[in-house]
């Protein structure tokens, strides 16, 4: 290929072969990148752990991938007896090297995930119960406990967070958004930033994520401006492995054939994709690793009603397109009102956005304003006032009442978006089947988002919980092992955050303790048969 950059592939990607040749102690003299054209081969070094997505899982996991280890603080006590008695056990022990099972076993929280559960009520003790206690955890780094890896994201440390909406607040807490090691309060504290209540805003959250992962020395392991094109299986004939390959890996799978005649044994991943250059070009590259983490979270694909119409140009699907239709005087001066679909927080940021710049709101949603499952019913008025005024609204200024008929906003509980017209027009219809058309000035569909795994076989259908289906954070996670995070459909392959039903950061971390527990015990296991002398396969122990 030529590029048209200032860099060469071999010039963009040296650093890989610097830091790892650095790290490993060995002399490399080919890194697992290549161009597109060329086939993988048995000279080529095989990374340990590629993380796909630089969100706060993806940092959170190089951290503990990196060396860094939690134990329970000399002077701590958990305010659950039950689960202090058990670390009191091990006191001795690294959380990542003890019982994940054990620790967690009869804890309850706000996530499906034990792990999760567990590594948050060290973090933050009872803070569902509104305690702000701190953690009973105290961090060591142990370098000889690092793993290589390299964590690949789109754009800077910090992930979709650099992409929100700057105006709004956080839902959570600023606190329940740290990572470990960095207390958040600490940090704006140091940039003297003005934090004025417990929530922040996202911009605040982005630059903290940015500044951990310098302050932590582990940009080293980071990549930006990266895009994933596939992640795919290698297959080789068992007879042609020969002797290093015997003992490879503890889940290395045998295949057999269908005519029963050859026997494959599934391997190594590879990794392709391209990275953008600082001209816009594009440069190829190929990595090969023994084990992949999906860090990707779920803001890659809006929510679509997949009705007729809505790929106008008038119908939006994100916040940051409302907002920059805003800011260019779009909307400024228009009779009609906007039309928002979607009974969500983005929605009402989207209702709370447009209220702020004197545009009328039409705002659709599919449930009763008494459903005891929207958001809003689990927010407290006190914490979140501007959530509740919408909710208010909601419930107070329905179309079925004549006085709002000139409001700035009507809502309309219980209808469906049928269809969008050309002449700017949506026809609505009711739970009752009556059929409504109204015109508007825009469209904001804002009904959630799912994570886009096109680089997976099937787009990773294959992993959920329902197979064969899209993945989805609520109704269709990867399946998991729940205290590796391995996917339970295929080995080596690791999902944590929104990916397996964990939405809030605070609980996300929990997946990386998992993961980097079942790694850790799979490199010491290779790290003995190499030392016995019966092989260790071609990645790098």
């Amino acid at each position: 290929r030529t590029y048209s950059g200032t860099e060469t592939e071999g010039q963009l990607l040296n650093s890989f072969v610097q830091y790892f040749g650095d790290s490993l102690g060995r002399k490399i003299k080919r890194m697992p990148l290549i161009e597109e054209t060329v086939l993988p081969g048995n000279s080529l070094l095989t990374l340990p752990v590629v993380v796909i997505g630089n969100g706060p899982s993806g940092i959170c996991l190089s951290y503990l991938l990196s060396g860094y280890r939690p134990y329970l603080s000399p002077e701590a006590i958990h305010p659950n007896p039950i689960l202090h008695t058990k670390l009191e056990e091990a006191r001795h022990l690294s959380i990542v090297d003890q019982d994940l099972e054990y620790l967690s076993e009869g804890l309850e929280g706000r996530s499906s995930n034990p792990v999760a559960v567990l590594f948050d009520t060290l973090l933050h003790p009872d803070a569902d119960f509104g305690y702000d206690y701190p953690p009973v955890l105290h961090w060591k780094l142990e370098q000889h406990n690092y793993i290589p890896h390299i964590v690949l994201g789109k754009g800077p440390p910090g992930g979709a967070w650099h992409s929100m909406e700057g105006s709004m607040l956080t839902i959570s807490f600023g606190d329940w958004m740290e990572l470990p090691g960095l207390s958040f309060k600490e940090w704006a504290a140091s940039k003297r930033r003005n934090i004025k209540s417990d929530r922040v805003m996202p911009e605040e959250i982005a630059c903290y994520y940015k500044h951990y992962v310098k302050v932590m020395g582990l940009q080293k392991n980071f990549r930006d401006n990266v895009y994933i094109t596939s992640v795919s299986r290698l297959y080789r004939e068992k007879d042609d492995e020969g002797r290093s390959q015997q003992n490879e890996d503890i889940s290395t799978q045998h295949l057999e054939m269908e005519d029963g005649q050859k026997s494959l044994i599934k391997r190594n991943w590879e990794v392709r994709g391209y990275q953008r250059a600082t001209d816009g070009s594009h440069v190829p590259f190929c990595l090969f690793a023994e084990n992949v983490a999906l860090a990707t979270g779920t803001f890659d694909s809006p929510g679509r009603l997949q009705v007729e119409g809505e790929d106008f140009p008038f119908v939006l699907h994100s916040m940051s397109d409302f907002g920059a239709a805003i800011s260019k005087g779009k909307l400024r001066g228009k009779a009609d009102p906007v039309l928002i679909v979607g009974a969500g927080l983005t929605a009402a940021d989207a209702v709370l956005c447009a209220y702020n710049n004197n545009i009328p709101v039409v705002h659709v949603f599919r449930r009763r304003v008494t459903d005891t499952s929207l958001i809003f019913k689990q927010l407290p008025k006190k914490l979140y006032p501007e959530y509740h005024k919408v909710y208010h609204m909601m419930c107070t200024q329905s179309h079925t009442m004549d006085s709002n008929q000139h409001s700035a906003y009507t809502s309309f509980p219980e209808h469906n978006v049928l269809s969008f017209k050309p002449e700017m027009k949506c026809v609505l219809q009711s739970a009752s089947g009556l059929k409504k058309i109204l015109k508007f000035s825009v469209a904001l569909v804002l009904i959630g988002s799912h994570p886009n795994l096109f680089f997976l076989k099937d787009q990773g259908h294959s992993i959920g919980h329902h197979s064969n289906q899209p993945i989805t954070c609520k109704g269709n996670p990867i399946e998991i092992d729940p205290y590796t995070y391995e996917c339970t459909k295929e080995a080596n392959l690791f999902a944590l955050g929104p990916l397996v039903g964990d939405n809030f950061v605070r609980f996300l971390k929990g997946g990386a303790l998992g993961i980097a527990r079942c790694l850790a015990i799979r490199q010491k296991k290779k790290h003995e048969l190499i030392e016995s002398g019966d092989g260790g396969g071609d990645g790098v122990p």
